[in-house]
C-alpha cells in the first residue's frame, strides 16, 4: 500500500498531466471545491445522471470501500455532506479498471472524471445502469476519516410496491420515488452504506460466493425459512444480495442454507449487477447462525399406492462425477422411498457435452441406475426416445430429454413400437378403453412450440391392473427474459409465449385420453419451468383436463426451487380428474441448500387406484 504522501504525489502528476493537457479544469481551492459539483448533483433524481458523459471535476467524498480485485477494478465515495433529497444518492463507485485503486477506506478525496452510465451485462439485457465516474484522476485531501453511517434496510425502509408500472416501458426517466417504490428506494441509496441486521438467509450460498437476505422477514416465509414467490404482482421486496470485499482467507464467505441468519451487522455499498440486481458488496459481514435445517424424506409409498415422481437431475452424464450419481441415487431411495415411476429431466447423451452428434444416452441411465441398486433400492428399467442431434436444448452437445425409470417388480410397461424423435405419439381406442400408438412416444415433436426444447415423453404403464398414462416433460427455459430488477417494468416474460403453446398442447394430448376414454388415469410430471399462477399451468389445466396438484399444499409448502431468494414452483405433478384422493410431496433436499446435487427438489405422488 502506498502511503498518503506518495500516492497524494502520484495522483499529483496524473492531474497535472491532465492539465498541461488541457483535459480538466485548474485545481480550485477547498472552498470553490466544495461549492462545485457534489454526487448527488451527478446521481439525480432519475435513474440517469443529468451529467452522464460529461466531464467533472474535484467531486469531494470519503472513500468508504475498495474493490482491488478482478478486471473492474475501484471504490465507492460517498459525501459526508448530503442534501436533502431522498431521491437523490450520496455514493457513487468510481471505476478505475484493471489498476488498483491508489485510495484506502477513510480517504477524503476529491475525484475528477467522465459520468457514465454501465449497464452490468450489457443494455440489451435489460437491466439498470450504475451511474460512475470513468477514467478518474484522484487527489488525496486526508485519511482516517469517519465513514458516513450505515442506511439500515428494513421492512420499513423499503416500500412493499416493488416498482412503477411504465407498461413495458423503461422507468429510468421516471423521478425516483423512494417512499413508494422498492426499486426507486435502493436506486436512491446506489453506491451507498447500507446496512442489514440479524438478517434471514432466503437464498444459499451460490459457487459464486454470495447469497440472498431479506430485510423483511416477515413478508411471504415458507414453512422453512425463505420468502415464497406466490404471484407475479409481490416480488418480495425485502430480498437483497450479499457478496463480499473482504479478503477471503481471512474472512471466508458463509456458506448458509436457506433459514439460516447472518447475526449482526452486515454492511457495505449498495451495488448492483446483472445476476440479480441490488447488492451489499459488505465489508462488514454477520456472523453465521446455522439453523440446522433438514433435508426432508418422504413415507413409502403402501403397496396398494402407486409412487410417482420427477426429479431434474440438472445435466446428468457419464462425465458427471460418480458423487453426484451415489448422491441422486441416495435420495431417490431413501428421501423419496423408492417411487414406482420417475420421470427425469435433463438426462444427457454418453458423451455429455462433448458435441460428438452422440445422441445415445444408454451409459447415462445404467450408471444412474446401477447407483440406485449398490444404494439399497429396485433395479429400475428405463425407457426414452433419443432426441435429434442438437434440437432440444440446453447445454450444446449434450442433448438432453426427458426418460422413465420404473421399477418392474411393481409396475409393468406397456412397450409399442413406433415411437421416434420425430413421430407424433397418437391416442387409439382399445376394447373400449384409450391406448397410445407407440409407447413410449412423443407428444407433437414436429410442432414448432418444441423448437430447440424437449419434447414430452408419454408412456402407458399398468399397476395392479390399472392402465396408466404418464407424460413426463421439460418445457423451454426461462432464457431471454427481463428480470424483475429490470429497467423495463413490468419486465418483459418472452419465453412465456413458447410455454404457452407447448400447454397447450400437451392439454390437447390430455383431452385426446380422456375422449377415448373419460376415466384415464392420466399423470403429468416434470419441469414446466412455470409457475402454478402462469398462463401456461392456467393453459394446461383448461377445461378440467388436469388439476396442478401444487395448489392444493398450504401456501407456504409451494415451492421446490429458488432463485435470486424467492422460494418458487417450476416443477409440477398433475392429474386428471380420475385421479384423486392423492398423496403429493415437494421433498425438499436441494434447492435451499448451498450443497446441491440439482438445483430442484424431487417431488412424488401417492395414490391408490
Amino acid at each position: 500500500m502506498l502511503s498518503h504522501r506518495r500516492r497524494a504525489a502520484t495522483v499529483g502528476s496524473l492531474i497535472a498531466g491532465a492539465l498541461a493537457a488541457g483535459l480538466i479544469a485548474p485545481a480550485q481551492s477547498a472552498s470553490a471545491a466544495d461549492a462545485g459539483v457534489r454526487v448527488h448533483d451527478i446521481q439525480g433524481t432519475t435513474r440517469i445522471s443529468p451529467f452522464a458523459g460529461k466531464q467533472v471535476t474535484d467531486m469531494p467524498g470519503v472513500v468508504t470501500a475498495v474493490k482491488n480485485f478482478g478486471s473492474a477494478r475501484g471504490f465507492w465515495v460517498q459525501d459526508p455532506n448530503p442534501d436533502r433529497d431522498e431521491a437523490t444518492s450520496e455514493a457513487i463507485f468510481v471505476f478505475t479498471g484493471a489498476t488498483a485503486p491508489a485510495v484506502a477506506v477513510g480517504d477524503s478525496v476529491l475525484v475528477s472524471g467522465t459520468v457514465t452510465e454501465y449497464y452490468p451485462g450489457g443494455e440489451a439485457a435489460g437491466g439498470q445502469s450504475v451511474t460512475q465516474l470513468t477514467k478518474p484522476t484522484v487527489t488525496v485531501k486526508s485519511s482516517g476519516n469517519a465513514l458516513p453511517a450505515a442506511v439500515r434496510l428494513n421492512a420499513a425502509a423499503i416500500p412493499a410496491r416493488y416498482a412503477p408500472d411504465a407498461h413495458g416501458g423503461s422507468i429510468e426517466s421516471l423521478p425516483l420515488k423512494p417512499r413508494r417504490y422498492a426499486l426507486d428506494r435502493l436506486e436512491s441509496l446506489e453506491g451507498m452504506r447500507v446496512e442489514v441486521v440479524d438478517a434471514p438467509v432466503v437464498g444459499a450460498t451460490s459457487e459464486y460466493k454470495d447469497l440472498w437476505v431479506t430485510a423483511a422477514p416477515r413478508h411471504d416465509r415458507t414453512a422453512r425459512g425463505g420468502t415464497l414467490y406466490g404471484s407475479y404482482g409481490d416480488p418480495n421486496a425485502g430480498r437483497v444480495k450479499i457478496a463480499s470485499l473482504l479478503p477471503y482467507a481471512q474472512h471466508p464467505f458463509p456458506v448458509a442454507n436457506v433459514g439460516d441468519e447472518l447475526s449482526g451487522t452486515t454492511a457495505g455499498p449498495l451495488d448492483y449487477d446483472n445476476h440479480g440486481g441490488y447488492t451489499i458488496q459488505a465489508t462488514e459481514l454477520g456472523a453465521l447462525a446455522d439453523h440446522k435445517l433438514q433435508r426432508e424424506t418422504t413415507r413409502k409409498q403402501r403397496n396398494d399406492e402407486l409412487a410417482v415422481a420427477t426429479y431434474n437431475v440438472e445435466n446428468l452424464s457419464p462425465k458427471t462425477p460418480q458423487a453426484k450419481f451415489d448422491r441422486l441415487a441416495g435420495a431417490l431411495v431413501t428421501n423419496l422411498a423408492s417411487p414406482d415411476i420417475v420421470a427425469l429431466e435433463e438426462v444427457q447423451d454418453n458423451d455429455g457435452t462433448t458435441n460428438g452428434g452422440v445422441v445415445d444416452a444408454t451409459q447415462t441411465l445404467t450408471k444412474l441406475t446401477d447407483a440406485i441398486a449398490a444404494a439399497g433400492g429396485p433395479k429400475y428399467l428405463w425407457r426414452q426416445i433419443d432426441p435429434v442431434d442438437g434440437k432440444d436444448g440446453g447445454q450444446p452437445g449434450g442433448n438432453i430429454r426427458t426418460a422413465f425409470l420404473f421399477n418392474p417388480a411393481r409396475v409393468s410397461f406397456k412397450d409399442v413400437p413406433g415411437g421416434d424423435s420425430t413421430t407424433a405419439v397418437k391416442v387409439v381406442r382399445e376394447g373400449g378403453k384409450a391406448g397410445l400408438s407407440a409407447s413410449p412416444g412423443r407428444v407433437a415433436p414436429d410442432d414448432a412450440a418444441w423448437t430447440n426444447s424437449r419434447k414430452p415423453l408419454a408412456g402407458q404403464f399398468s399397476f395392479r391392473g390399472k392402465d396408466v398414462f404418464v407424460v413426463a416433460n421439460h418445457f423451454n427455459s426461462k432464457g431471454g427474459d427481463q428480470g424483475l430488477d429490470s429497467r423495463f417494468q413490468p419486465p418483459a416474460r418472452s419465453s412465456e409465449v413458447q410455454r404457452l403453446q407447448q400447454a397447450k398442447l400437451v392439454n390437447g394430448f390430455v383431452k385426446q385420453l380422456l375422449a377415448a376414454d373419460r376415466n384415464a388415469n392420466v399423470i403429468v410430471a416434470g419441469d414446466l419451468n412455470d409457475y402454478q399462477f402462469s398462463p401456461a399451468l392456467k393453459a394446461l389445466t383448461a377445461g378440467g383436463a388436469l388439476t396442478d396438484q401444487v395448489t392444493r399444499l398450504p401456501a407456504k409448502e409451494r415451492y421446490g426451487y429458488v432463485f435470486q431468494g424467492n422460494s418458487q414452483v417450476l416443477d409440477h405433478i398433475l392429474t386428471s380428474r380420475h385421479v384423486s384422493r392423492v398423496d403429493y410431496d415437494i421433498v425438499h433436499i436441494n434447492a435451499e441448500f448451498a450443497d446441491q446435487a440439482s438445483d430442484h427438489d424431487p417431488q412424488v405422488l401417492r395414490w391408490k387406484p
